[in-house]
C-alpha cells in the first residue's frame, strides 16, 4: 500500500493555514475581530477633518506712552531677532502700534506643540533684559488650532426690537457659563453683543472752562474703579469717552458724584463737566447681524445677534459634544421663548462629521457588495462568500489598531479604507483561486481536504507576500510629506499598510478555514486524467 507523506508547508502562509485550519479557536478569533472592529467604529472620536499639529505663539509687549515707531525699534525688531534664533520657527510676523508691540512666531507644521511653546517662553525669559525700562511683562499666548476653531456656533437674536443691546448679551452669557461646563468643551466665546458699562462723555469746552485736564478726570474715576482703559477711544461724534465698570459704583448718579477737583474752595463734580450714562460699551464698533428667511421665502431685515462659539479638546468626539450642546440649549428653550429670544445653530461640525462618516461607511458596504457580486460570476457564490467575509475582518483589525494609536475617524481615514479596499481582497482572492484550482484538479484527487488547503495556501505565500510588500512600499513615502499636506494625508500611510498586513493574515488564516467548510469538492472518476 502506498503510504502518503503529509505535506510540510515551507512558507508562513502554509504554516498559518496548518495551525488554524482545525483549531476550534479560529471561529472565536473571527467573531472577536468583527466585534472589536465594530466597537472601534462606535467608540472612535469622529470629526470632519484629521487633527493637525500646528504650533505657534503670539508675544505681546506693552510700553505705555510709546509711539508705534518707537515700539517697532525698541520692542518688535529685537524680539523678532531673538525669536528667529529658535529652532523650528518657520515664519515671524511683527506689528507695532502705539503703546504695544505684537510678534507672532509660527513653527513648521508637525513640530510638537508643547515643545514649541516652551522654547518661546524660555527664549523670552532668558532675554527679559532686552526690553526697555517701563515695558510691561511680556504676555505669551500659544496658538491652539483645536481650541481656536469652533465646532459649534449658535446665533441668538431677539424678536423684540426694543430689547436693549446689553440684555441679550447678559442672557447669552448665562447660557455660555453652563455650556462651558460640559465635558470636553475646551473654550466658549461670545461674538457681537455689548457689555454693560458706565459711559462718561466729557465736554471739552466745560473742561477748559474749569481749567481741568483729562488726566485729573482719569485719576478720579480710577480711584473708584479697576477697569478703566486708556483714553484713546473716540465716539463717532468725536467726543472723548471714558469708561468705568460696576464695581464700587452702583448707578450713573454715583459716577456723576465723583469729585474731580477743587475750584475756589468748592468741589467740582464729574457731572458738571461730563454726561454720565449707564449704558453699553459704545467704543465697541463691532456688531454681528442676522437675517432669517420667512416661510414665503422672503428675508427679514437684519437685526442684532450674539454668537456663542464652542470649541472642543483635541482628540475628542465632535459628534457627542455637538449633541450635548444642542441638548443643553434645549433646556433653555422655554426660558428664552418667554423673553422673546430665539437661536439658530449656524455651524455644527459634529453633524457634518457624523454625516461624512456614515456616508463613507455606506460606500464601504456598497463596495463590499459590488466585490461580492463580481466574484459570484468569476469564481462562484461559495468562493465569493468567503472573500466577502475577509473584508470586514481586515477593516475591523485596521480600525482597532487606529483606535489604539489614538486616531480619529474623519474623511481622510475613511478615504484610506476606501483606497485600500481594492487591495485588501487581493490576497484572499489569490488563496481562494488556488484552492479552487486544486479542488478541480485530478492530480490532487488523492489528497485530503485539509492537506490540499494547506498546500494551496503555501504555494502562493511567497509571491503574495512580495506583492503586498511592494504595495506597502509605495505608501511609505507619503509618511514623509511635510507641511500642511503631509499632516492632512497622514491617515493614509498610517492605515493602508496596516490594512494590507492584516489582509495577509486574514487570507492565510480564515480563507482555508472557511473553504474546507463551505466549498464542495467535485467527484473525480478513477479513470479520469
Amino acid at each position: 500500500m502506498n503510504h502518503h507523506k503529509p505535506y510540510n508547508p515551507k512558507d508562513i502562509a502554509g504554516k498559518l493555514a496548518k495551525s488554524f485550519i482545525k483549531n476550534p479557536l479560529t471561529l472565536v478569533l473571527g467573531i472577536s475581530l468583527l466585534a472589536i472592529g465594530y466597537l472601534a467604529l462606535i467608540i472612535m472620536p469622529r470629526e470632519e477633518n484629521p487633527q493637525m499639529v500646528v504650533s505657534g505663539s503670539t508675544v505681546i509687549v506693552a510700553l505705555p506712552g510709546a509711539s508705534a515707531k518707537e515700539v517697532e525699534k525698541i520692542i518688535v525688531q529685537p524680539l523678532e531677532r531673538k525669536l528667529k534664533e529658535i529652532k523650528g520657527v518657520e515664519h515671524i510676523y511683527g506689528s507695532a502700534m502705539d503703546n504695544v508691540g505684537v510678534v507672532n512666531a509660527a513653527f513648521y507644521i508637525g513640530e510638537e506643540k508643547e515643545d514649541s511653546n516652551l522654547k518661546i517662553y524660555d527664549k523670552i525669559m532668558q532675554n527679559a533684559d532686552m526690553f526697555p525700562k517701563g515695558a510691561m511683562k511680556p504676555i505669551i499666548k500659544p496658538l491652539d488650532i483645536d481650541i481656536d476653531i469652533p465646532i459649534v456656533t449658535v446665533a441668538f437674536y431677539s424678536n423684540d426690537r426694543q430689547m436693549s443691546q446689553t440684555e441679550l448679551y447678559d442672557k447669552v452669557k448665562k447660557i455660555q457659563h453652563h455650556i462651558n461646563g460640559l465635558n470636553n468643551v475646551a473654550v466658549t466665546a461670545l461674538k457681537g453683543g455689548h457689555k454693560h458699562q458706565f459711559n462718561i462723555e466729557v465736554d471739552l469746552n466745560k473742561l477748559s472752562g474749569y481749567n481741568l485736564s483729562m488726566g485729573q478726570i482719569t485719576q478720579a474715576v480710577q480711584a473708584v474703579s479697576y477697569n478703566v482703559p486708556a483714553i484713546k477711544n473716540k465716539t463717532k461724534k468725536n467726543k472723548i469717552v471714558m469708561l468705568g465698570v460696576k464695581n464700587a459704583i452702583e448707578d450713573a448718579k454715583d459716577v456723576g458724584d465723583i469729585i474731580v477737583a477743587q475750584y475756589m474752595g468748592s468741589p467740582i463734580y464729574l457731572r458738571q463737566v461730563a454726561k454720565v450714562t449707564n449704558s453699553y460699551d459704545i467704543q465697541n464698533f463691532k456688531s454681528a447681524l442676522i437675517s432669517k428667511k420667512e416661510k414665503e421665502g422672503k428675508f427679514m431685515p437684519f437685526e442684532n445677534q450674539v454668537t456663542l462659539t464652542v470649541s472642543k479638546l483635541q482628540g475628542t468626539n465632535a459628534v457627542i459634544i455637538a449633541d450635548e450642546v444642542k441638548e443643553e440649549l434645549q433646556n433653555y428653550k422655554k426660558e428664552l421663548d418667554k423673553i422673546g429670544v430665539n437661536y439658530v445653530i449656524t455651524r455644527n461640525d459634529g453633524e457634518r462629521a457624523d454625516d461624512a462618516v456614515n456616508e463613507l461607511v455606506m460606500h464601504l458596504v456598497l463596495s463590499i457588495v459590488i466585490i461580492a457580486i463580481l466574484l459570484i460570476f468569476v469564481l462562484g457564490w461559495r468562493e465569493s462568500l468567503i472573500v466577502t467575509f475577509t473584508v470586514p475582518a481586515i477593516l475591523a483589525i485596521t480600525l482597532f489598531v487606529a483606535y489604539l494609536s489614538g486616531q480619529t475617524i474623519n474623511r481622510i481615514t475613511l478615504f484610506a479604507f476606501l483606497l485600500a479596499l481594492g487591495l485588501l481582497v487581493d490576497a484572499a482572492i489569490i488563496v481562494i483561486e488556488n484552492i479552487h484550482r486544486h479542488y478541480h484538479s485530478v492530480e490532487s484527487a488523492h489528497e485530503s481536504n485539509d492537506e490540499l488547503m494547506v498546500k494551496a495556501t503555501d504555494e502562493i505565500g511567497a509571491p503574495t507576500n512580495i506583492a503586498t510588500l511592494a504595495i506597502i512600499m509605495t505608501m511609505v513615502p507619503m509618511a514623509f510629506v511635510g507641511g500642511m499636506m503631509g499632516q492632512f494625508m497622514k491617515p493614509i500611510p498610517e492605515n493602508v499598510p496596516v490594512a494590507l498586513i492584516a489582509s495577509l493574515f486574514v487570507a492565510y488564516i480564515f480563507t482555508p478555514y472557511l473553504a474546507v467548510r463551505i466549498l464542495k469538492r467535485p467527484k473525480h472518476e478513477k479513470g479520469e486524467h
